[in-house]
């Protein structure tokens, strides 16, 4: 008898908790460390922002988040690694504006950027530069145009590897400017941003939060942005559409994924999380000062941003001839 009275008010406890099948998730969650996938090289941009923001997380979510460097084709490893981790939450891959490139830049993909993630927040935006060498001859974006005019193939860029946004970046800009550079990839960002500054390449269109600390010291010339408009922290350089070639942009973006099926409320612990990493003064100022805008979004406003940019790249790949060869 005591044991049926026992077995009852264990049913009566039990009752409530099943109204709220995700209850247990979030209120254990996280029970261990988080793994912070990146599917890119470090030193690049996205690695400056992973790290910031992996920082920030393990404090807010009172957990080691540790950052996990994956690189290659382009952030499809990496990518496909996390498609593939379990659904628990304790895996978070931070994409960029490169993922939605890549949808339509390479064919038969292993994973699917929206079937098989779940978005949780779009963290920031940030253009990139167009920088030069300092021994190339030329001041301004017209100028390199008709060098390039001039030694066509003899001028190279640098980028992180095919598919990324250095490498998207730069092959907008030949398609605008009709220019014939040729494009040397490296293995990351940091190999790439090296290049240039020992000249062993010529052209380069780094994240505004890579060229920053380096253009003041003379080891790279800015000739323009890549946004629409001009960023604050370099009110002198105007952009690409400024010097002449109307309708360029090329602003990357950042954002956050858990692989699919991962519970909502797991998602929503990790959204606040980070919400309130963006919205802390010490961090907004330091990713301010590298350039970003920081956003924060609603996993159902990230997801209509990923959709669109998937969409909006790929008219702009189809249209230029941009391609992973």
């Amino acid at each position: 008898m005591k044991n049926l009275r026992y077995y009852a008010m264990s049913l009566a406890m039990a009752g409530p908790l099943c109204l709220f099948p995700g209850y247990g998730w979030a209120q254990s969650y996280p029970a261990k460390v988080v793994r912070y996938l990146l599917p890119f090289a470090a030193s690049g941009g996205n690695d400056i922002v992973a790290r910031i923001m992996a920082a920030g997380l393990a404090k807010a979510l009172g957990q080691q988040v540790i950052v996990e460097n994956r690189p290659g084709a382009g952030g499809n490893i990496g990518t496909e690694i996390a498609a593939r981790a379990p659904a628990d939450g304790y895996t978070v891959l931070q994409i960029s504006a490169t993922n939605a490139v890549n949808v339509t830049l390479y064919r038969n993909l292993p994973y699917d950027l929206v079937r098989d993630f779940a978005p949780v927040t779009q963290l920031a935006s940030l253009p990139s530069v167009l920088v030069v060498h300092p021994s190339l001859p030329v001041k301004s974006v017209g100028d390199l145009v008709k060098l390039a005019k001039a030694k066509p193939g003899q001028l190279n860029y640098s980028s992180a590897g095919v598919g990324t946004f250095t490498f998207f970046a730069a092959e907008l800009f030949k398609g605008h400017s009709g220019v014939d550079i040729l494009h040397v990839p490296y293995r990351g960002g940091g190999a790439s941003l090296n290049a240039v500054i020992s000249g062993e390449t010529t052209v380069y269109f780094p994240p505004l939060a890579v060229a920053l600390p380096h253009m003041p010291q003379g080891r790279m010339r800015g000739l323009a942005v890549t946004s629409a408009k001009r960023v604050p922290m370099l009110p002198e350089l105007p952009t690409i559409a400024e010097a002449g070639y109307p309708g360029y942009e090329s602003v990357n973006w950042y954002g956050l994924l858990v692989p699919a099926r991962t519970p909502n409320e797991v998602i929503e612990t990790i959204r606040s999380a980070a919400v309130s990493v963006l919205n802390d003064p010490g961090v907004s100022k330091r990713l301010g000062d590298l350039g970003c805008v920081l956003i924060g979004d609603r996993p159902e406003q990230f997801a209509a941003h990923i959709k669109s940019e998937i969409e909006a790249l790929a008219k702009i790949i189809k249209q230029t001839g941009i391609t992973a060869n």
